[in-house]
């Protein structure tokens, strides 16, 4: 039984030149991810202490929460909670219908793409401009994200210029990346100064101070809200970190581990609302609260959405984020989407090949594979199992139940390597669409050993 991943990755690998070069793209930024962690030589005690702090945050998240609300508050911002994705869309909106608001120029928040704020502003007349430029191109193309920090980068630079010739009447066949950048930067610049409000998310927010932290490499974050009057800032619970000796640590690992650079090019700091203006928080729960009740899968919270889970999957680099149900791809998007409905987004249990590079590159030392192993032990009470693989084992627990039919089962293994292709490479054989099938040794290891003793 194919899955709607499998059948999605199906598609995607028939331009099989475009997923070579995707999955050469994320494996470069993985290399690039290896370099900066062995140029660290307390690298490994980082991440220890990355995952110390968010355990201990996350575990006393009703405190820290309420310590960065407090401080916020003291700074002159105005807080705002929201229990989900209704409820934070309403509160932004109702902030810019106060101020007249209809165009909102904002920076890079997959919070935002989760609560589907984009869509609902718009029905009620709100222009909304990403100005992070990977973002921009996915929303002038009317589509999604594939990765959580690189959005577009599984789009060529031809493409793009095809795409800006029509939508921003770039110079024909100029597809230089320079170029390219400066139109979309020409463009942004009118909307930045012509735009209302701005919004951030929130890379993490400082409970002692009530600072909300932004990285970016394009500085749009800053122009979002060094332009306009008004400045809302949405963040998940999860975002929350004591106190900036804390911040520094995922400083430290967020792009390293993310791109492969040193540090973002910008770290910016917002604490309060210049002179004139006004700074909004809006903190949403959104399901957290029952993803901390969840014994098994609560460190999923301990995510910073780096997307080195991604960079190093060998299923995400060879079938493309589109191929997965959930908004949010990758390791990590297979926990999240099965946290958010198990019931919807089970296909993608399946795309994982358990190999535990996700596990080994996360900074936060989330057990990404672990909990996709406990989620497929679930599959089958929740009448999502694959009836074939289940068929399949109950085969292979009646072999190795009888060592008297496995034994024969090996010595006529061989048989199949001179079996006709129609027989050993059909629709029953999964494995066989994409691989050739191994070779089976002439005498099996059970009685080379035999032979050996």
């Amino acid at each position: 039984m194919s899955t709607l991943h499998s059948k999605a990755a199906a598609g995607f690998l028939k331009d099989s030149q475009k997923a070579a070069w995707h999955d050469e793209t994320f494996w470069s930024v993985r290399t690039k991810r290896d370099i900066q962690a062995k140029g660290l030589d307390e690298w490994e005690q980082l991440r220890e202490t990355a995952s110390n702090i968010k355990k201990h945050t996350i575990t006393h998240l009703d405190e820290y929460l309420e310590q960065f609300a407090g401080n916020a508050e003291k700074n002159g911002v105005i807080v705002h909670w929201a229990k989900d994705a209704e409820e934070f869309n309403a509160t932004v909106l109702a902030i810019l219908r106060e101020h007249g608001v209809t165009k909102m120029v904002k920076s890079k928040s997959m919070l935002t793409e989760e609560c589907e704020m984009n869509p609902y502003l718009e029905q009620y007349g709100i222009d909304v401009v990403e100005t992070d430029l990977g973002e921009r191109i996915i929303q002038l193309m009317h589509s999604k994200p594939s990765h959580i920090v690189m959005p577009a980068i599984h789009i060529t630079q031809e493409e793009v210029g095809h795409l800006f010739e029509d939508k921003l009447k770039s110079e024909p066949g100029n597809y230089d990346p320079t170029y390219l950048t400066y139109c979309a930067r020409m463009s942004l610049r009118n909307e930045f100064m012509t735009a209302g409000a701005g919004m951030t998310g929130a890379n993490f927010g400082v409970a002692a101070t009530g600072d909300i932290v932004v990285c970016t490499n394009e500085g749009n974050a800053d122009m979002s809200t060094s332009m306009p009057k008004l400045h809302i800032a949405a963040m998940g619970l999860e975002k929350v970190v004591p106190d900036y000796r804390s911040l520094a640590v995922f400083q430290r690992l967020l792009c390293r581990c993310g791109t492969g650079q040193p540090t973002t090019t910008f770290t910016s700091h917002f604490r309060k609302a210049r002179p004139g203006a006004e700074m909004h928080i809006i903190l949403v729960d959104n399901g957290r609260s029952d993803i901390i009740a969840n014994a098994e899968h609560w460190e999923s919270l301990k995510c910073i959405r780096c997307g080195a889970c991604m960079n190093t999957c060998p299923v995400y680099r060879r079938s493309g984020g589109y191929s997965y149900t959930y908004f949010i791809p990758g390791p990590i998007g297979i926990n999240l989407g099965m946290l958010r409905n198990k019931h919807k987004y089970t296909d993608n249990v399946s795309a994982c090949s358990l190999c535990c590079s996700c596990d080994n590159v996360c900074p936060a030392k989330v057990n990404l594979s672990e909990q996709i192993y406990r989620w497929r032990q679930e599959l089958d009470s929740l009448g999502k199992a694959d009836s074939m693989k289940k068929m399949m084992s109950k085969g292979m627990k009646v072999l190795f139940d009888h060592p008297s039919l496995y034994r024969t089962a090996l010595r006529f293994a061989p048989w199949a390597n001179h079996a006709p292709r129609s027989i050993m490479y059909n629709h029953l054989n999964g494995w066989g669409e994409g691989h050739e099938m191994p070779v089976f040794a002439r005498q099996s290891f059970h009685e080379w050993w035999k032979n050996k003793k």
